[in-house]
């Protein structure tokens, strides 16, 4: 009769640990931070000056 008490008492207890509901947690979305880039303002045209040097040259040829 022990055992039987003994058992249903384990049974019930267990069942409590396992309680709750079926919702999906709630998550926040991260933030996310751009950082500036620190640069000169002439650095976009550098690449256009070369492209223009080269064709430059190649007419010269």
């Amino acid at each position: 009769m022990k055992n039987i008490a003994l058992a249903a008492a384990l049974s019930v207890s267990a069942s409590t640990a396992f309680a709750g509901n079926m919702e999906a947690p709630m998550m926040e979305a991260p933030i996310i931070v751009e950082e500036a880039v620190a640069g000169s303002s002439s650095s976009g045209i550098v690449v256009p000056l070369l492209i223009l040097a080269v064709v430059a040259a190649a007419v010269n040829m």
